[in-house]
């Protein structure tokens, strides 16, 4: 699959909030029945600014054959229960195993992880089936229960 990991950088924000752009509006498509959608500044940039760039994160450009195809926003703690902040791929290449083998790189790149945490919208399915059915993570929570755009799965994976 020749995927590799590379710190992300500012010079990264405009071609990968065009991927993530891409990618949330299809989400939005498939579950919402909107033309486009995501988190505040998915579409010009701010969110990548925002997380990808803060002083805390780990971010990464996920890379096939050198070809930037989305990114990684991690929160790597002293405690070692780190937390998933983003994850997104082309919509091109999405479902068809590449989001598995990428999170699977990054479970092998932080082994001292206890447990992994994530959030995603209670709207996207196929979130869900990834983060649950694939990649072993547990819903333990719901927040805004009920509302269609604001309700959010709180996830954990436990490590060790």
């Amino acid at each position: 699959m020749d995927i590799k990991f590379r710190p992300f950088s500012e010079n990264d924000i405009e071609e990968l909030t065009a991927i993530m752009k891409r990618s949330f509006d299809e989400d939005s498509r498939r579950h919402l029945n909107k033309p486009e959608g995501g988190p505040p500044g998915y579409d010009n940039g701010d969110f990548l600014r925002k997380w990808a760039l803060h002083q805390h994160s780990t971010a990464y450009v996920i890379e096939q054959n050198e070809k930037a195809i989305g990114a990684a926003i991690l929160w790597i703690r002293p405690d070692n229960i780190n937390m998933l902040g983003c994850l997104y791929l082309d919509v091109n290449l999405q479902d068809k195993g590449l989001g598995l083998h990428v999170w699977k790189m990054i479970e092998e790149k932080y082994p001292d992880t206890i447990m992994w945490k994530t959030e995603t919208p209670g709207f996207s399915k196929r979130n869900h089936n990834f983060y649950v059915n694939k990649c072993g993570f547990h819903i333990v929570s719901i927040s805004n229960p009920g509302d269609p755009e604001e309700e959010s799965y709180n996830m954990e994976k436990r490590m060790k």
